[in-house]
């Protein structure tokens, strides 16, 4: 079994969309860990609406390529357009973040995925989540990579969220 983590994002209905996210993850693997939920403001989009973002962590012993497939049709299943622009307004958008310590491209997918290390709407989810785990290249705790991020036009804060009769996020 290895530990996946995968990040989650929405922009229309969101709450429903994480909420119907998580249901099936959970359905499909079991217990999640799962970090807060931050709202974001969108990166390279036009359409300016407001992201749900966070981050969530299971095991699994499928392969990469049936991973990736999985959250495809969850997306799929939830309105996600393929034939809609890259950036653009999205109902559901799962990214396999890590597999275990897979290094490198697997049936498709590149690992760990680069956003890690590049969007303060995955590190930060990501370092608050597993803040000591240590990212699969560079060897260094996700706490340690956080602290050092420069967040400076990624602007993100946590929001109240419940799921399954339970409160995962507050604001701060």
């Amino acid at each position: 079994m290895a530990r996946v983590t995968a990040s989650i994002g929405s922009n229309i209905d969101r709450a429903h969309h994480v909420r119907t996210c998580l249901d099936a993850l959970e359905t499909t693997f079991g217990v999640l860990a799962i970090s807060r939920v931050f709202e974001s403001e969108p990166v390279g989009f036009e359409d300016g609406r407001n992201f749900y973002n966070l981050v969530v962590a299971f095991e699994s012993d499928w392969p990469v390529g049936d991973l990736q497939a999985w959250c495809k049709r969850l997306e799929d299943a939830n309105g996600r357009r393929k034939d809609s622009p890259k950036f653009s307004p999205r109902t559901l958008d799962i990214d396999l973040l890590t597999v275990g310590d897979l290094t490198g491209r697997h049936e498709g997918v590149e690992l760990p995925r680069n956003e890690i290390l590049h969007h303060a709407f995955v590190l930060l989810p990501m370092a608050e989540l597993l803040p000591d785990a240590r990212h699969p290249v560079l060897g260094e705790r996700y706490a340690s990579l956080w602290s050092r991020f420069d967040a400076e036009g990624q602007r993100l804060w946590p929001v109240d969220f419940t799921w399954a009769g339970r409160s995962i996020s507050r604001a701060d």
